[in-house]
């Protein structure tokens, strides 16, 4: 793909999986990837023990930003070339 075929809002798709660009730089783009992702709540219980749990998330509300509850990607230009808007190209 090309820079200027993304917009905030594009999907696409890498050899990792499906991607949403959330922003458009001058040289790059951002995005979150939609792919199940590993989640980690932490928190104090009544007792004041820290706890932790570790789980596996699709939950569509962890795509929703910005500002986003998961990690944003930078690809450069040289990562444009990796990606396309047809999934088939990665089978």
């Amino acid at each position: 793909m090309k820079h200027s075929d993304f917009q905030i809002g594009t999907e696409f798709f890498t050899a990792a999986g499906r991607w949403r660009c959330t922003d458009v730089g001058t040289r790059v783009i951002v995005a979150i990837s939609l792919e199940p992702r590993e989640i980690m709540r932490q928190w104090t219980d009544a007792k004041g023990e820290r706890m932790q749990e570790t789980f596996i998330s699709d939950d569509p509300r962890d795509l929703i930003g910005p500002p986003y509850s998961v990690a944003e990607l930078v690809f450069d230009e040289y990562d444009l070339d990796g990606c396309s808007t047809d999934p088939d190209d990665f089978l």
